[in-house]
């Protein structure tokens, strides 16, 4: 076969991302994408219906079904060591293997699945066991404390190993939470209510009048998580969150407690045909404006307007009932257990402004101001941004972190473009790049948050946090800047023999990671060898149809991980459609 010419070949590839990702919309020209399913999911999803299913009469109780369907995935998803990773992609960790095998502990049939329960125990106790779980998240009790919970209501745990939670604390005024210092971050206050509640039944403390003050928490308490609860049951959307809080309250005798019910109500409509459940039930907002703003002026113009109503009807108009976000800010999904935060809200105004005629429209200029307003007030005093509250606290979903930071600043520098942001923007500005400044590693490198790589050292993707916050300095046109040129030149000294990138030095080469490097590197002086063979890896695993391949690059919770069927899809389009550019002005 003749090789074609590099810019034909550019073309095709184009075309074919660009075309794919247009078919994935939904009718109203939004994109809803599709989330792995998770071994994690499944494990508490399964547990919370064990849990009401011991409080219900057998007689009634609906969804045995849906228990045995779940362990029977568990069963054919276990990988070779035994363990179990987060998506089908995963290798195993010690957090997902100690919840599948307490679920088979507790849901399972001893006949049928010793073997499973076997191999799983044999994994935990070579993986470290108990300590290991602690010393995989720290200080932070988000993702540990509910995991030990699941494991003590299997019997595999001593309730003496849960850690209290202050679940009294739940009720003084929302206004005071970053002031307790809370142990868990902040969108996990429905785990901090129910979880410390099942652990003070089973756990009671010694101290009496510790004791009593819980007591008479528990009715308030109880109340302001019936309050917070979304219209479809699910905390976050998400299954984990909503299982964890479904299983506490009903092994505590309160599997009919209105919460617990609507818990189930949501577990049971998120099942997938398959068995399994997904980590949550869609990032719909979040990959609407990625794709928005891969696509730019190649989404159809008829389109256009569609998608921008959606958009606005997004936006969050009144105060969150649980993280307590003032109004103007966006959640990764258009259901209502999102939480308004910093990184689907830069996302979103960016794509408001692509969706937008030159001339704004009252309406969209009103969303503007509101949504920069929201980011301004968020930025904490350190300069960067946190993902949901200003100064919860410093576990690190609620700290300043780069790659959020450098998402806020691309928002504000396009949108005081576009219209006058007052007197405050520069200084936030400079701020934020400060921060930036400060966090850059001495490789040249930055740490993302929110994005992984699971072949890394610590699961920690640099190349994703260093495209990034490059993009940040690309767009103020400051690449000439020391820490733009050192970043850029670790970048390139990371690409794989390939020609691709994972997340850093040596990890195996995917399309979304070759995708973000590709994107900044395309604009930078001197990189053009780099950018050449990047191009051929990327165009490439289009050609040969590895671009449908997902990779397991994103974090739910802390260390949870997840992909996403349209990730490849959009990195790849908003890379390519840079590359062509260049390509046709070469």
């Amino acid at each position: 076969m003749t090789q074609l010419p590099a810019h034909e070949r550019i073309e095709r590839a184009w075309q074919t991302v660009r075309d794919e990702l247009l078919s994935r919309r939904g009718a109203h020209k939004h994109w809803t994408g599709q989330l792995s399913t998770s071994a994690l999911s499944t494990a508490t999803a399964v547990m919370a219906l064990e849990q009401v299913r011991r409080q219900s009469d057998p007689k009634t109780f609906a969804w045995q079904t849906l228990i045995d369907r779940g362990l029977q995935w568990l069963a054919a998803h276990q990988n070779a060591d035994g363990g179990w990773g987060d998506t089908v992609k995963s290798i195993s960790n010690i957090s997902t293997t100690m919840l599948g095998h307490a679920t088979f502990v507790a849901a399972g049939n001893p006949t049928r699945d010793g073997a499973v329960i076997e191999r799983a125990a044999c994994y935990v106790e070579s993986a470290g066991g108990v300590p290991a779980l602690v010393k995989r998240y720290g200080k932070d009790k988000t993702f540990s404390v509910p995991i030990l919970t699941h494991c003590a209501l299997a019997g595999l745990v001593d309730w003496q190993q849960v850690s209290p939670l202050p679940f009294e604390l739940a009720c003084i005024p929302a206004r005071f939470y970053a002031a307790v210092q809370l142990p868990v971050v902040s969108y996990a206050l429905p785990a901090l209510i129910a979880i410390g509640q099942v652990r003070h039944h089973f756990q009671r403390p010694a101290n009496s009048l510790l004791a009593a003050i819980r007591d008479s928490s528990i009715p308030r308490s109880l109340r302001v998580l019936e309050r917070i609860q979304p219209a479809t049951g699910g905390f976050l959307e998400a299954t984990p969150l909503t299982s964890f809080v479904t299983m506490s309250l009903a092994a505590k005798g309160l599997a009919q407690h209105p919460v617990a019910v609507r818990g189930c109500q949501f577990i049971v409509a998120s099942v997938l045909p398959d068995g399994s459940w997904p980590i949550d039930t869609n990032l719909a907002t979040w990959v609407t404006t990625l794709s928005v703003n891969a696509l730019q002026s190649d989404l159809p113009s008829g389109d256009r307007a569609p998608v921008l109503n959606w958009l606005l009807n997004q936006q969050y108009t009144q105060v969150h009932p649980f993280t307590n976000a003032s109004p103007g800010g966006w959640a990764w999904t258009d259901l209502p257990g999102g939480v308004p935060d910093a990184d689907d809200t830069p996302g979103a105004l960016l794509a408001l402004l692509q969706l937008s005629d030159s001339e704004l429209d009252e309406r969209t200029a009103r969303a503007l101001e509101r949504g920069t307003e929201w980011l301004r007030d968020l930025q904490n005093r350190d300069g960067g941004w946190p993902t949901f509250c200003r100064g919860w606290g410093t576990l690190p979903f609620d700290r300043s972190s780069c790659d959020i930071t450098a998402h806020c600043l691309r928002a504000l520098h396009r949108i005081q473009s576009r219209m006058p942001l007052g007197n405050w923007f520069k200084k936030t500005m400079e701020r934020g790049f400060r921060f930036l400044e400060t966090q850059q590693q001495p490789d040249g490198s930055w740490l993302p948050l929110w994005f992984g790589n699971q072949y890394a050292p610590d699961d920690i993707n640099p190349v994703y946090g260093t495209a990034k916050v490059l993009a940040a300095y690309r767009d103020v046109k400051s690449f000439s800047a020391p820490q733009a040129q050192s970043a850029l030149h670790w970048l390139q000294s990371v690409q794989n023999e390939d020609g691709g990138w994972g997340g850093t030095r040596g990890c195996p080469s995917s399309v979304e990671e070759t995708s973000l490097a590709l994107e900044v590197l395309t604009d930078a002086a001197g990189a053009q060898a780099s950018v050449a063979r990047g191009l051929n890896w990327l165009v490439t695993a289009v050609e040969q149809g590895r671009i449908a391949e997902p990779a397991p690059i994103g974090f739910y919770f802390a260390k949870l991980w997840y992909f996403e069927d349209l990730y490849p899809w959009i990195f790849a389009a908003s890379a390519l459609r840079r590359c062509r550019a260049q390509s046709s002005a070469g």
